[in-house]
């Protein structure tokens, strides 16, 4: 008898630990995440911010990069104006100090952007034809290189296509090097850095549009050929409302086999919680969607001055709009296993960067390319 309840005794006992750690794992999952980059974890996505180097000394501002975000972008610091001020003189500080900021804190790093009309060194706004393709190669080639390893995704080229109705492509000098320039730079890019993913990343693309269906078209031109894309980029400057075929837009893209992010999000007008938490939802709801990156971090560190587009106050408050992004996140559905590769922002920088099997020189439209 004294056996037989011993055993009762030791089989309740260890039912009611059982029903404890159960309760405590339920209480576990039901805790909401309290940071944006967290909640955002959770979903498998990332949630990051565009950083300037010169606002890491200010400490309201580092504190929120440093407790808000797990991806950040170089807001002008890996522009060609800023890396290659003279040709073939590079410098990299500004950007390496983000980079190292980032890294040093398990964050991921978008590079941005390795090819773009605006924002050029005077001396290649002076370039034209096959001297200026040359230097774009160059450019992109001596960047990637300088970061290989450390980028988990490039905005290889940036806004190359017309607004308005047309679906034509933007009138730049880069343009007029040939209408192959956009393939040129992502197989450049992909020499360079090969286990970089590649991002064509452009505005005004939002809804299904002229302007985002000639994209559209482009990458499954791309993808039927074999020109490296991995990403396409939606920026997601918004006033007011989203377009009503926003998550139908990025899906459409998302089925040609590419990941869609939103990369350079703000938001102004009375309606912006409302719709910074739609955007969210809507890219919660794609699965190839695999994150957000917002346009800055405080309202007035901003290029929008005045609109107050972004989700913390010039003091570092917490806006309405946060509130509306955190608990968009927060019940939004986690995917389920094998739709999004949930370490895929933390393993990247720590992932091989020598992929011997990539080529070191590509030959396209007679032309031939080497990557050293």
């Amino acid at each position: 008898m004294g056996h037989s309840m011993q055993r009762l005794t030791t089989v309740l006992l260890a039912v009611g630990l059982v029903f404890a750690g159960l309760v405590s794992v339920f209480a576990g999952t039901a805790d909401a995440a309290t940071t944006l980059g967290a909640a955002a974890a959770e979903k498998g996505r990332y949630f990051g911010a565009a950083v300037a180097a010169g606002k890491l000394s200010d400490n309201t501002y580092v504190t929120i990069l440093n407790r808000e975000f797990n991806s950040v972008t170089p807001e002008n610091e890996m522009k060609w104006d800023a890396t290659e001020p003279s040709r073939g003189s590079f410098n990299f500080a500004n950007a390496d100090r983000i980079v190292n900021h980032a890294r040093s804190r398990g964050m991921s790093v978008r590079g941005h952007t390795l090819a773009w009309h605006s924002q050029q060194p005077g001396w290649a706004q002076a370039l034209s034809g096959s001297s200026l393709r040359s230097a774009m190669v160059n450019h992109i080639t001596q960047v990637a290189t300088h970061f290989r390893g450390q980028i988990h995704s490039w905005d290889v080229v940036n806004e190359a296509f017309a607004d308005g109705g047309s679906g034509a492509r933007r009138d730049s000098n880069l343009q007029r090097t040939g209408n192959d320039w956009i393939e040129v730079a992502f197989r450049a890019a992909r020499a360079a850095d090969p286990g970089a993913k590649l991002c064509y990343n452009d505005y005004n693309t939002d809804g299904i549009n002229a302007k985002s269906t000639a994209i559209y078209n482009m990458v499954v031109d791309f993808k039927n050929r074999g020109v490296p894309i991995d990403y396409v980029g939606f920026q997601s400057h918004l006033t007011n409302s989203v377009p009503a075929d926003y998550q139908a837009n990025l899906q459409r893209f998302a089925n040609l086999g590419v990941d869609v992010q939103i990369t350079e999000l703000d938001i102004a007008g009375a309606n912006q919680a409302a719709v910074y938490g739609s955007v969210t939802r809507s890219c919660l709801a794609v699965a190839r969607c695999t994150g957000i990156t917002v346009w800055g971090i405080r309202d007035t560190d901003y290029w929008r001055v005045g609109q107050n587009s972004l989700l913390f106050d010039g003091a570092g408050n917490k806006k309405p709009a946060y509130t509306a992004v955190l608990d968009a996140l927060n019940a939004g559905t986690t995917p389920p296993p094998g739709v999004i590769d949930t370490t895929a922002w933390y393993a990247s920088v720590n992932r091989n960067s020598g992929n011997t099997a990539e080529p070191n020189s590509y030959t396209l439209n007679g032309a031939t390319y080497t990557v050293a």
